[in-house]
């Protein structure tokens, strides 16, 4: 049963009703963000269900595919009506666990989503969309292969991810878009020009990841933070937390500290409603990999800012102050808006 005070959401004109914050789960499989506890993240998924969370986001090329097995043990037994499930495909990796780019071939829509629907043990997914711009294929081609998808029962909504404008109008000419799934943070805002003027203009919501900046922007992030084997924000893969760069990010997040401390919330709360503040049609997801942080993100859904409030967040982390890209040079090419 869905928490009572968890508030909800409409993804777009045509999309479902889901939590006002929703659960991303690639952390939970030690991807990118160190190991991670099975035990505990199967946990942290029930203790999201619990109070009230409903939409679930992950990608069948997480972990190789592990992401999706984990998700299939914890939602095992749960009524498949009390929670949604987005899944991002077709982001193609190899045994060494690098990426070597996107397949959304109409024909690898039908494979890839054959695949999720068994790892995932279920009969349907809720809202399905490429992870990335396959540029050697028309989005119209990987809409309508989604389309036929749904007009079989298989897919109940369509969805897109880290795409600009453009590919967008072209999308949604095709099929009903419920929404975009992109980053939106304090430190990443470039979707502000045009990526969000038009999904507004067209009835499109926005899933946001990375609204804690990968942890950045957490209030738990340091220069002398210990990070563990395979966690790529302290080899200085990303650029926001190379040396040179995150110690004038992380002079922000002190600014933000003291915003935070004067509104009487944590730092990740405060950049969460902050993300969510930005409009009805936004949807932070939380990628929390253990029931302490999820529990520290929750009261964000709850945390109303004022115009003074947001002023003052604005003052202490000024838009494009950030220093870095979001993500490795070889990644931004493939991105369809900046930082």
């Amino acid at each position: 049963m869905q928490d009572a005070t968890m508030p909800t959401r409409t993804l777009g004109r045509t999309g479902p009703a889901v939590s006002a914050l929703g659960l991303g789960a690639m952390g939970m499989s030690g991807d990118g963000y160190g190991p991670a506890d099975r035990a505990e993240s199967i946990a942290t998924v029930h203790a999201a269900l619990s109070a009230g969370v409903t939409l679930i986001d992950t990608g069948d090329f997480y972990a190789m595919g592990h992401n999706e097995l984990l998700l299939a043990e914890a939602l095992r037994g749960r009524d498949r009506d009390s929670y949604l499930l987005s899944v991002k495909f077709g982001g193609l990796r190899g045994p060494d666990h690098r990426f070597g780019g996107q397949d959304s071939r109409p024909e690898a829509v039908r494979n890839f989503l054959a695949y999720s629907l068994t790892r995932l043990g279920t009969d349907h997914i809720d809202i399905y969309r490429p992870a990335r711009l396959d540029p050697a294929v028309p989005i119209e081609e990987t809409v309508g292969a989604i389309k036929e998808m749904v007009d079989a029962g298989f897919v109940r909504h369509i969805g897109l991810s880290e795409v600009d404008a453009a590919t967008i109008r072209r999308a949604h000419a095709v099929h009903p878009i419920v929404d975009l799934q992109i980053e939106y943070s304090l430190i990443s805002r470039a979707v502000e020009a045009d990526v969000l003027p038009t999904l507004r203009e067209l009835g499109i919501g926005l899933t946001a990841y990375g609204v804690l900046g990968r942890g950045l922007i957490s209030g738990h992030w340091s220069t002398d933070y210990t990070a563990g084997p395979g966690d790529l924000r302290g080899l200085g893969v990303i650029p926001r937390f190379a040396s040179g760069n995150v110690e004038h990010n992380l002079a922000m997040v002190e600014a933000l500290r003291r915003v935070a401390g004067a509104k009487g919330c944590t730092v990740a709360q405060l950049a969460i409603a902050w993300v969510a503040a930005q409009g009805p049609d936004i949807v932070p997801l939380v990628g929390a990999r253990t029931r302490e942080r999820l529990a520290e993100a929750l009261p964000a859904a709850q945390l109303h800012l004022t115009a003074d409030d947001l002023a003052e967040i604005e003052n202490a982390v000024p838009k494009g102050a950030a220093r870095g890209d979001r993500y490795p040079s070889a990644f931004m090419a493939s991105l369809g808006v900046g930082n």
